[in-house]
Parts: C-alpha cells; sequence; structure tokens
C-alpha cells in the first residue's frame, strides 16, 4: 500500500464530508484528527478479502465520529457549565463582611491583644488552635491559654449583660 501521506491526501475530502454531513461544527480540527487516526486504523485493520477499502474507511471513520459525538453530548449531559455572568455576580465567601469584624471586637474589649487574636482567628478564620500558634509564632499551649482567658471573660460580660 502506498505511505500514509498519499493515503491521508487521497481521503481529506472524505473526512471533510463526513464532518459536514454529520453536522459537526464545535471542535472540526478535533474531529479532523480523529479522522486522520481513523484512517490510520482502518488502513491497518483492512482485510483486503472482505470488500473495498473506500467503503471499509468511510464506515470506520463515520462510525469513530458517532462514537465521539455520543461520548461528547453525554459529557455535555452531566456537566453543567454557567455562563461568564454567573460568576461575576457570584459573591466571594472570603471576603470579610466589616460589621461583622466590628460586632466580635466588640465583644472583645476586655480582652487581651492576644485574646482578642484568638477570638477573631477562629471565628473570623475558622483557625484551629495549632493552626494559629503557627501563624503567631508561639506554643500551642500559649494559644490555649489565650482561648481560656478569652472564654472566661467572655462568659463574665455576657452574665452581666442578662
Amino acid at each position: 500500500m502506498e505511505s500514509f501521506e498519499q493515503l491521508a491526501r487521497q481521503y481529506e475530502p472524505m473526512i471533510h464530508k463526513l464532518i459536514f454531513t454529520l453536522n459537526i461544527y464545535k471542535n472540526k480540527e478535533e474531529f479532523y484528527q480523529l479522522g486522520l487516526i481513523s484512517l490510520w486504523e482502518a488502513r491497518r485493520r483492512f482485510n483486503p478479502e472482505k470488500g473495498n477499502f473506500t467503503n471499509y474507511a468511510f464506515t470506520y471513520i463515520k462510525g469513530k465520529f458517532l462514537t465521539e459525538l455520543t461520548r461528547e453530548n453525554k459529557h455535555e449531559e452531566r456537566n453543567i457549565y454557567p455562563k461568564e455572568e454567573f460568576w461575576e455576580f457570584l459573591e466571594d465567601p472570603f471576603t470579610e463582611d466589616p460589621f461583622e469584624v466590628n460586632l466580635l471586637l466588640s465583644y472583645c474589649e476586655s480582652l487581651t491583644p492576644n485574646q482578642t487574636k484568638w477570638v477573631l482567628y477562629t471565628f473570623l478564620d475558622g483557625l484551629t488552635i495549632k493552626e494559629i500558634a503557627e501563624k503567631e509564632n508561639v506554643s500551642v499551649s500559649a494559644v490555649k491559654n489565650w482561648r481560656k482567658g478569652a472564654r472566661e471573660k467572655l462568659r463574665g460580660s455576657l452574665k452581666s449583660c442578662r
């Protein structure tokens, strides 16, 4: 048989015709490449005793195209891609709300600076004791002491409010 480059040039119109016939308008270049790969596979699998190569290649390439179209349709049905406008209106959950910070700081007036750090790190950032200790370069037991003192003072101030 001739070289694959010659075969590809000879069957290029057939690949384009299949793309047009199957109404493939997305990813035309990818389907063209799939057509070339399918042509190469058809050439390797072809048995001359069973018929004409042109008919075999046409059927083989069309089958690969249909299989790929089915796979892409299933993928699109199973996955939802929001429109670009969706991302513009999505609120960032990690932005701090100034009212929330001010509310927490109003409770922390009687606390030491380290106890205030524990409150803010815990309730705004959701950090664990170990993470706070690493961030502040102190021991875990120091942060536990901040927590203990802050809890006692906050309980006392909340009881006096009642």
